[in-house]
């Protein structure tokens, strides 16, 4: 926060404790108590009477304020005033990560120490990984894991990259960055529909045997070197099989086409900050037995 966000706040705040307590105090009736006198306000035959706030009333306001002050003192909420004792809730949560992943540090070892495919059936294992993938992963791959337009399905066998152990574990560390150009300024839009009937015809779809004919010359000349000759894809790229019928973002003439003319660009981000090594191997087993679970 800049200095003179600061001061404006610590301004506002002064002023605002100033007057509630000069409000309180300075309309304080003192003295004799006094025969009731109409203030001269009246509604629907109801006055308003000048009679001051009971005691108990008055000194629960009182003490509101002095505690406000007083934690106002200990306590950050001054501007950058830090409060006498220097707490914050970012440190506050850190100490508490910090003193539960002490108390976790023997589990985490354990399981870090045995292979993935050894504890994916682990019931505490399954426990703590749906948590993580809930709290970091659920966001794209859904609750259920089944993912959505755009973000791949973690409980069947189709996967971009390989769905062993270790490459499920080195997706969740180091992310992904997958990248499809665009073929539109290269094969022109009739090329563009060719392509994606050869790819219809792939998937023994019935398309425009000219245009699949044609669109699979284009194919052999520029998609081969990703998607491979037979259009099974390839892992080490991150490239789909375009022939199981499983389409990341749709599988009909149109949604094929729009990849073929636009490109794709998909990421996941990497995780070995956030998590580190012994969450990630625990959570890579969780997504690894996901298949098995469902």
């Amino acid at each position: 926060m800049t200095s003179f966000w600061s001061a404006w706040i610590i301004i506002l705040t002064s002023i605002t404790l100033i007057a509630m307590t000069w409000l309180l105090l300075g309309n304080r009736k003192t003295g004799a108590k006094k025969e009731d006198t109409p203030t001269g306000h009246a509604y629907d035959g109801i006055e308003e009477y000048d009679n001051p706030l009971p005691a108990w009333w008055f000194f629960m306001f009182l003490i509101t304020i002095i505690w406000g002050v007083g934690y106002l003192v200990v306590y950050p909420g001054m501007g950058n005033f830090p409060g006498v004792i220097g707490w914050t809730s970012t440190g506050q949560h850190a100490e508490r990560v910090a003193a539960a992943e002490e108390r976790h540090r023997a589990m985490y070892d354990r399981y870090l120490a045995m292979p993935i495919e050894d504890i994916a059936s682990d019931p505490m294992v399954r426990r703590m990984g749906m948590r993580m993938f809930g709290n970091n992963c659920a966001q794209c791959h859904g609750a259920d894991a089944r993912g959505g337009y755009g973000f791949p399905n973690l409980t069947d066998s189709d996967w971009l990259y390989g769905g062993d152990a270790k490459t499920i574990e080195a997706s969740i560390t180091n992310g992904r960055q997958a990248a499809m150009p665009a073929w539109e300024n290269v094969i022109g839009d009739r090329g563009v529909e060719e392509v994606a009937a050869y790819v219809l015809r792939l998937n023994n779809h019935e398309p425009d045997a000219a245009m699949a004919d044609a669109g699979e010359a284009h194919f052999k000349t520029y998609c081969v070197a990703c998607h491979g000759p037979d259009g099974k894809g390839n892992p080490a790229l991150g490239a789909p099989n375009l022939t199981d019928g499983i389409w990341l973002y749709g599988g009909t003439p149109s949604e094929i086409a729009h990849s073929v003319r636009a490109g794709r660009n998909g990421v996941m981000p990497a995780f070995n900050h956030q998590l580190g090594p012994e969450k990630i191997h625990i959570l890579s087993a969780y997504v690894y037995g996901l298949r098995e679970a469902n």
